[in-house]
């Protein structure tokens, strides 16, 4: 169950975010109001699942999720650049989320 709500927090981080991009410095209502929403929601999801996932791996795979997402939304959708520092930097975000994974287990 864990897993899950951290998931559903990664979602709601992510969704916040890009409402974020288009909320012109809150400037504009709805997003605002989304991403106001949004990261209320992933806080409480996030909280939920420290009940059950240490707060080391929680916290890692939720920002980690996050930014790698985040960043390619950026690439793909948004126009920002791809260069190979961004591609590098995602994929050793996600590989630093795998290690802590991985230390965790033991």
């Amino acid at each position: 169950m864990g897993y899950l709500t951290l998931s559903g927090a990664i979602l709601a981080e992510v969704l916040a975010t890009t409402s974020m991009k288009y909320s012109e410095g809150f400037s504009k209502l709805w997003p605002s109001v989304a991403t106001a929403v949004g990261y209320g929601i992933a806080f409480v999801l996030l909280a939920q699942t420290l009940k059950t996932i240490s707060v080391g791996t929680a916290y890692a795979v939720w920002a980690g999720a996050g930014t790698a997402v985040i960043a390619a939304i950026g690439m793909v959708f948004l126009g920002e650049a791809v260069t190979a520092a961004r591609v590098i930097g995602v994929l050793l975000v996600i590989a630093g989320v795998v290690v802590l994974n991985l230390g965790g287990a033991h």
